[in-house]
């Protein structure tokens, strides 16, 4: 990255007030500024340090006031951090790595791989997948046999999916993220052992999902686990089979959902859920960090606290009373107390 404020302005249709020649080759906080870097201010609490930052370069809403003179340039944008954001899409595109298939890779024979894509060394790709356009598969992937990946889609560094898997077109799965293991389905026996139960199913990912390092997706015992378009999963989720997650639904670490449940669209859920199976969450619901979900949630749009999980209004009047407990179990024993000596 080596731009100029002109460039960058041109680029993000912004306006520059200061020199349109000074040169930008990275970015940093405008807290943590320095020369050369690109900054950008879009939370009134750190206006204070557009007088104080050495970055270079700094993207400010087209409407701020600023009192004294300022030593970067400003570029002046409608919002500065969704320009920011687009500046890093540009920053981490031109860190893509070339289309090419290291040699130190294993690439099946009735394997078709689309253009431009980039496997890196010792990736394995398995009989009969199907690659789309401009797909990076970093070192040691693992990609099964009868899968589909479609285009622009990135597949981190030790990635594995099982056989007969389909991630869609602009996805991301980040290192180590497993999609397709067996789901967690044993049959008790008579003699107290457990014989486990053939899962063969499959996961189907859709467009524009992101997983995150180390997650795992089972497949369906029969059918498929999906996640629908515009998923956003955390770090370190567990994915049960046949479990489907409804469309633009983000989802933080350590979330676990169990076997075929079925969570609607444009939900949000904090780290640490719990949730049990065969139950149905409805659109648009959002699950604070560590709630438990023992049964089936109707009411879309509504947020949960606790654990089993509760409207969090109830939850709300709830705690007060939760705090008041040793209390009142002190007036409950002198009360008894009081009582028990009346009646001597």
């Amino acid at each position: 990255m080596n731009f100029t404020a002109k460039q960058i302005a041109e680029y993000l249709s912004g306006v520059v007030e200061g020199n349109p020649e000074v040169k930008v080759h990275t970015v940093a906080k405008i807290e943590e500024g320095f020369p050369g870097a690109l900054s950008f201010l879009a939370n009134p609490k750190y206006s204070k340090y557009i007088y104080t930052t050495k970055s270079s370069v700094v993207l400010v809403n087209k409407d701020s006031t600023y009192e004294g003179e300022l030593s970067p340039t400003l570029i002046r944008v409608d919002d500065p951090y969704e320009s920011f954001a687009q500046l890093l899409n540009l920053v981490e595109v031109a860190r893509r790595p070339k289309p090419e298939v290291h040699p130190q890779s294993c690439i099946e024979s009735s394997a078709a791989l689309g253009s431009d894509v980039f496997v890196g060394a010792f990736a394995y790709i398995g009989n009969n997948v199907k690659i789309g356009d401009n797909v990076l598969i970093h070192p040691q992937v693992y990609v099964g046999n009868n899968v589909t990946i479609g285009s622009n889609t990135i597949l981190y560094t030790g990635v594995k999916i099982y056989d007969d898997c389909a991630i869609g077109q602009n996805c991301i799965a980040h290192a180590g993220a497993v999609i397709g293991a067996d789901g967690f389905g044993f049959a008790p026996q008579e003699d107290g052992s457990y014989k486990k139960m053939p899962q063969i199913g499959n996961v189907i990912i859709e467009n524009d999902v992101e997983i995150g390092a180390n997650t795992t997706i089972d497949r369906a015992t029969m059918g498929s686990t999906i996640i629908r378009k515009g998923v956003k999963l955390d770090n370190l989720i567990q994915v049960a089979h046949n479990v489907e997650i409804g469309a633009n639904t983000v989802i933080a670490a350590q979330t676990g959902v169990a076997g075929s449940t079925k969570i609607g669209e444009n939900c949000m859920f904090g780290g640490q859920v719990g949730i049990t199976g065969h139950i149905t969450i409805a659109d648009g619901v959002k699950l604070s960090a560590q709630t438990g979900v023992p049964n089936t949630l109707k009411i879309p749009n509504e947020i949960y606290i606790g654990t089993p999980a509760m409207l969090s209004r109830k939850f709300t009047r709830s705690f007060v009373i939760f705090k008041q407990l040793p209390e009142m179990k002190r007036e409950l024993d002198s009360i008894k107390k009081f009582v028990s000596s009346k009646n001597k």
